[in-house]
């Protein structure tokens, strides 16, 4: 269940939140354990079984780690104990099918693939479980005692699937004493709204371009479409993920929770280093947080730093998916962000054109290769983007997008933030600009055939 679908906005979205509402305060964190299991479940009712497995696994985890203070060794067990579960899970369910099939390649061997399909948001809610078990090892914060309140932190529906990822330490006094008021719920409705609409009328509109990129061949697009096209698929997976990002915002603001923010206008960015603190900044942090700092950062040496920032790349570009694209992805930034911090990035922030420019198009590429799983075919993709292959197609294609392309890279600026903030005071227009997006992003859910979400399949 997405939330930018009609079964979401009309059916769950508001018998959730007329029951959440009505039940007693004591009572909430139940409700939410309660619903956001159905949440889970209607998508995925076989992987139910994993899900409280994971609840119940970093709970006692926990439990253990703070009954034994004294004990250095259970502490070190009950942290072993979930690390080795919760990386377990992910490894076995996302990797398995890949270690076989280059296993197989490697040696001949045809061993037979696993049934496995990936569990929703098992990448995601598995980083949280872990920060809270390694948060409450280091003492950062005290374990859990209540497994109710537990659950409903693991399960918090709202970014269960596709994060934003919400350590404990992010809402862990609002699973206690929160407070739900009508600016709260109104604000709430705003971002929710804002982040429907971008998933709706600019990710899938922009994103059908990329499609059609994609089922004409790469060896037969000229090169300014295949520039068209991976523009495209830069501001799909843009507005789809922080769309979703912004829902998911607006959903924990109607229950009472602040979830941190996920995406900062990532394209105006002058460099990699910029980039990555203004995309995906949860997972950012997390990375940041749980493995290039215990792994000296930067205060071991240049060298070190380099390599730091080489393991921690290539780990975040495999987390995003089983496949060598991704781990390639990952290695690209790497390399990237090894020669900013060695010698570019003084230059970089000295610029002011150039800066964007080489951002900008460093970021066409990356998008490329992530977006492209076939090695062969990525091969021949990126050729073509250089190969100065002319051709009129684009025109074809620039007639139908042009708007759609133009309105997408505009509020992908601070543009558009500075003219809503012009009007939002104005009470009539702000209702008015809400509506108008919820309408529109209705109708089109009406007669809808394409509605892809991207972060789905990490």
């Amino acid at each position: 269940m997405v939330f930018s679908s009609l079964l979401f906005l009309f059916r769950f979205m508001p018998v959730a939140f007329l029951l959440y509402y009505i039940t007693p305060r004591r009572f909430k964190n139940l409700m939410i354990l309660l619903l956001s299991l159905v949440f889970y479940s209607w998508g995925e009712p076989k992987y139910f079984p994993i899900m409280i497995a994971s609840i119940l696994c970093d709970y006692f985890c926990g439990r253990l780690i703070e009954a034994n203070r004294s004990k250095k060794w259970v502490c070190k067990l009950g942290l072993i104990i979930s690390v080795v579960f919760n990386i377990g899970m992910l490894m076995f369910f996302k990797y398995s099918n890949f270690f076989i099939e280059n296993f197989n390649a490697a040696t001949g061997l045809s061993i037979g693939l696993l049934k496995l399909t990936l569990p929703l948001g098992i990448s995601f809610y598995t980083f949280q479980t872990l920060s809270y078990t390694i948060d409450v090892y280091r003492g950062d914060v005290k374990a859990e005692t209540n497994i109710i309140d537990f659950g409903a932190f693991v399960c918090l529906f709202p970014q269960l699937i596709a994060g934003p990822i919400v350590k404990y330490t992010d809402i862990n006094r609002e699973l206690k004493t929160r407070t739900i008021n009508l600016p709260q719920i109104q604000e709430g409705i705003r971002w929710f709204i804002f982040g429907l609409g971008k998933k709706v009328l600019i990710a899938n509109n922009i994103g059908s371009l990329w499609d059609e990129v994609q089922r004409l061949g790469f060896t037969n697009v000229s090169t300014p479409l295949a520039w068209m096209g991976i523009l495209a698929f830069s501001l799909q997976i843009y507005f789809d993920f922080s769309g979703y990002s912004l829902m998911a915002i607006g959903l924990g603001k109607m229950l009472g929770f602040d979830f941190p923010q996920n995406f900062n206008l990532p394209y105006i960015s002058k460099s990699m280093t910029e980039f990555w603190r203004r995309w995906h900044m949860t997972l950012g942090s997390w990375f940041r947080e749980y493995v290039y700092i215990p792994l000296g950062g930067n205060r071991k040496g240049k060298a070190r730093m380099y390599l730091n920032l080489f393991i921690v790349w290539a780990a975040t570009g495999f987390w995003h998916g089983a496949s060598w694209n991704f781990l390639l992805w990952g290695v690209f930034f790497a390399v990237l962000l090894i020669v900013e911090k060695a010698w570019l990035l003084p230059h970089l922030n000295r610029g002011k054109v150039w800066p964007h420019v080489y951002a900008v198009a460093l970021l066409l590429i990356s998008w490329a290769i992530f977006a492209i799983t076939d090695l062969s075919q990525l091969g021949v993709f990126l050729q073509k983007l250089f190969a100065f292959d002319g051709g009129v197609d684009w025109v074809y294609y620039l007639r139908g997008y042009l708007i759609t392309i133009v309105v997408a890279i505009f509020c992908s600026t601070p543009a558009v933030e500075k003219l809503y903030q012009k009007f939002k005071d104005v009470e009539w227009i702000d209702i008015c600009v809400l509506a108008l997006i919820l309408v529109l992003s209705v109708a089109y859910l009406v007669d809808a055939t394409y509605n892809p979400f991207l972060y789905f399949r990490f």
